[in-house]
């Protein structure tokens, strides 16, 4: 009897929890896609449809702070769906101009009777973005105005049978001068879920493939998953991914020995406060996931731009001749080498304050504007965060040391910086980037990172930032003949990847044959001119330094000099044609009324498309293949039949 009352009782409490729970369902402006949050049992959850395919089962959301535990014993009270539309240029992305759309659904949580929080999610056709608010809550002797985010809960449950592409998470102060994490190690692609990377897991973004279900037409394909954040400023943390096991995915905060294990790796807030924005970007195929702008759709600027910031190409005599080379007689060779480019800068690399110091600086720069070329300066970003011993030292991690010498810089005629050797993503890192582009902006410099963290919405946010490494960048095929070897594998990652949330300073497209300022020994390229070629269109960056050396006006191909003098670094927009993560990508950019549509291959064999090309118009088009340049006819029905070689690329311009 006992027992029969013992069953009823929790039968009872079942439907009652069930009965009480409450779930909400939000679509995007075409229907697609779909979230459905729910608090049953008192914890929140969202899942993820698209196309009425499962494309994340319910996942956890909620936080904990130092004053309430908002993971549990919560109650989804209301959800307010409007539609919100955006539209913004920003010349410096993948796509100038933007038309957003959303439906936008602001979830009240209430914990307690009390409006505890709100989870703000932004559905669109191809993406969503969601964020957390905070509120302050009334405490014995006051009101709670500060919080500290000890950690989240949001977590990601992708369906059984999905493969993973995924950059590992590396250790703290490991790396050269104990730089690490800087997001330069290498992808693991087509692995099953389950994994920990090196049991840190893993930076953003980080792209799924979810497997077709049964009940799914045999010919449709599974799903594509991008997750990322954005909106990340010196007021959170940036942020990781961790397996938990399985398919269960959850974000993680910084790891306690970053920064010299100094700070901490939790965010303190100001009440009320809003989060970054978790995104996922989510399609059939892949080209929702290269065409997305969600990191920047959902963001806004911080601060109006000091000056009309231009862009365009430059030269950088480091990759090709390193440290040596940053002497005056070399950077005033590449001046002149930028000029007969028309390039507008150079790059100038470490040790520069040393070897050329700060009086025949300015006389390099009087040199550059006499020959229309600028200078962006290499500084280190010092502080007690690691061991690197490059200079310019001391000069960027402190407020007055940092704005006398950027007024140094804007009395030069200085154009931009580029700043080295961060390692970390606590909330003090994350402020030292914010500081170093508000103090550079209020004197008209524009600034690019290396060794550093991943750019979350930084283009629309801050008008003068340009780029980000934050990818085994083309230093890496100096140094070692293995990332030789696997260059075009790693070039058909990034389109996909990296590269898709922000922008990307890569610094490659050589047409050197070796990596040395003689061309005649070092590490040995194995792709292709073509390649190279392509590569500058594929990789997105609106100041791109190319890796090309003076020696190149006469023993590179006219064809491909001629190419890299005119391709631009500004794009109107970019249309995904074709590839697979490691193994090709060929996609096309618009800037103006020109079309570049470029491919490149990884595989061991030749690829062979009869490509579809509708940006294009009927009549001739310039073909670069095979190591060359011919003029083809397109037909009405707009297509071309293209072989990309291994190692190889493929241009067609109109």
């Amino acid at each position: 009897m006992k027992t029969k009352i013992l069953t009823m009782a929790l039968l009872s409490m079942a439907m009652t929890t069930a009965a009480t729970a409450a779930e909400k369902q939000l679509l995007s402006p075409d229907g697609k896609m779909t979230v459905t949050v729910n608090d049953d049992g008192g914890r929140l959850t969202w899942r993820l449809d698209y196309a009425g395919q499962p494309a994340l089962n319910a996942s956890p959301l909620g936080l904990k702070a130092n004053f309430e535990d908002l993971t549990q014993g919560l109650t989804l009270a209301d959800c307010r769906v409007s539609t919100v539309t955006d539209t913004y240029d920003v010349a410096t992305i993948k796509q100038r101009h933007v038309n957003y759309e959303a439906t936008e659904g602001v979830c009240k949580i209430e914990k307690e009777g009390r409006h505890a929080m709100d989870v703000i999610f932004r559905v669109s056709n191809r993406d969503v973005a969601f964020c957390y608010k905070l509120y302050p809550k009334k405490q014995r002797g006051g009101e709670t105005l500060v919080a500290v985010v000890q950690e989240e809960a949001t977590g990601y449950n992708l369906p059984d049978g999905t493969t993973t592409f995924l950059c590992p998470q590396a250790k703290p102060m490991g790396g050269f001068a104990r730089t690490s994490p800087s997001y330069e190690t290498s992808y693991s692609l087509d692995e099953p879920a389950g994994k920990n990377g090196w049991g840190e897991g893993y930076t953003f973004p980080c792209l799924f493939k979810v497997a077709a279900t049964e009940s799914q037409p045999t010919k449709q394909e599974g799903l594509w998953l991008l997750l990322s954040e954005t909106g990340t400023d010196g007021s959170y943390v940036g942020c990781r991914l961790i397996n938990e096991g399985g398919n269960s995915y959850r974000i993680g905060f910084p790891q306690a020995g970053e920064m010299n294990g100094t700070g901490s790796v939790t965010p303190a807030v100001a009440l009320p406060a809003l989060t970054p924005w978790r995104t996922v970007t989510c399609g059939q195929g892949l080209q929702n996931v290269v065409e997305t702008t969600v990191a920047w759709d959902v963001v806004k600027p911080k601060y109006k731009a000091s000056k009309d910031y231009t862009y365009g190409k430059g030269s950088w005599s480091w990759i090709i001749g390193m440290d040596s080379s940053c002497n005056f007689d070399e950077q005033k060779r590449y001046i002149d080498f930028s000029a007969q480019m028309g390039y507008r800068s150079v790059l100038i690399d470490a040790f520069w304050d040393r070897q050329i110091g700060y009086e025949r600086m300015a006389e390099l720069a009087r040199y550059g504007r006499e020959k229309g070329v600028g200078i962006f300066l290499w500084y280190n970003s010092n502080g007690s965060w690691n061991d690197a011993p490059q200079t310019p030292i001391g000069k960027m991690d402190r407020s007055a040391a940092r704005r006398q010498e950027m007024a140094w810089m804007q009395q030069t005629g200085i154009l931009g910086i580029k700043v080295d050797f961060f390692g970390g993503d606590k909330q003090a890192m994350m402020q030292l980037y914010e500081d170093i582009l508000t103090d550079a902006n209020d004197f008209g410099l524009q600034v690019i990172f290396h060794g550093c963290t991943l750019p979350r919405g930084w283009e629309r946010m801050y008008p003068n930032y340009v780029a980000s490494e934050a990818v085994l960048a083309s230093e890496n095929l100096h140094f070692g003949q293995g990332a030789c070897d696997a260059e075009a594998r790693n070039a058909c990652i990034h389109p996909f990847i990296r590269n898709t949330v922000g922008s990307m300073d890569f610094g490659g497209s050589t047409l050197n044959k070796h990596y040395s300022a003689d061309n005649q020994r070092g590490t040995v390229r194995r792709t292709t001119d073509v390649f190279a070629l392509a590569t500058a269109v594929l990789f997105q960056s609106s100041v791109q330094h190319f890796a090309l050396a003076p020696n190149n006006l006469t023993d590179a191909p006219a064809w491909a000099i001629d190419f890299m003098k005119q391709v631009p670094t500004t794009w109107d927009e970019v249309r995904f044609i074709d590839g697979y993560p490691g193994q090709y990508v060929i996609l096309a950019r618009r800037c103006g009324d020109k079309w570049y549509v470029a491919g490149i291959n990884a595989t061991d064999k030749p690829i062979k498309k009869q490509l579809a090309l509708p940006m294009l118009t009927a009549g001739n088009a310039q073909l670069y293949m095979n190591g060359q340049l011919t003029t083809v006819k397109l037909s009405k029905k707009l297509q071309l039949k293209v072989e990309i070689p291994t190692n190889g690329g493929v241009v067609i311009t109109q």
